[in-house]
């Protein structure tokens, strides 16, 4: 049996309650529900099938990635976008951090069996958000202000069992 599994950073339980308020937003204006299901986190990689069976590969990968590094601070600062008309994605923005894409390197390292481009953010829009709605939300979103920061000490590896679980943990460390 295949399972989906993916590697991500998580902020404080306070700030997935923020982004949750966006969420409600999107539901109760722009018929997106289904952007509530998930917690906010950013992806350090995404969403991949494997077998069961071969979860321990998984964890064996995920324990050799490389996280000998201070913890760092994320600034979250306003929000972006992906206007795809098919797929469209409104997200809280990060700003521009080279520890974060130095984390990212050191992920792939280990887990380099798909092509991703790196884009970092915390999705507040998505999936059964229609074009249409996306515009509207858009023009609300697009000049809102949201500034807040985190600091990032670990990473997590996730299993979708009906929804997303964290599997284990790895924490950020100085040498």
């Amino acid at each position: 049996m295949k399972k989906l599994y993916f590697i991500a950073i998580y902020p404080p339980e306070e700030m997935i309650e923020e982004i949750k308020v966006f969420k409600r937003d999107f539901a109760e204006e722009y018929g997106n529900s289904k952007a509530l299901k998930n917690d906010a986190h950013l992806t350090l990689f995404p969403p991949f099938f494997r077998e069961i069976e071969l979860e321990n590969d998984i964890f064996t990968a995920f324990r050799k990635i490389d996280t000998q590094m201070p913890p760092f601070e994320i600034v979250m600062n306003g929000f972006g976008s992906f206007p795809n008309p098919k797929n469209p994605v409104i997200f809280a923005q990060p700003e521009n951090n080279a520890c974060l894409t130095e984390l990212y390197q050191r992920v792939t390292q280990q887990f380099n069996f798909a092509r991703y481009s790196f884009n970092p953010h915390m999705t507040v829009g998505y999936r059964d958000l229609t074009w249409e709605n996306y515009l509207k939300a858009w023009e609300k979103y697009e000049h809102k202000e949201y500034k807040t920061k985190f600091l990032v000490d670990k990473i997590s590896l996730l299993r979708h069992d009906g929804k997303w679980i964290p599997i284990a943990e790895k924490n950020l460390e100085n040498k």
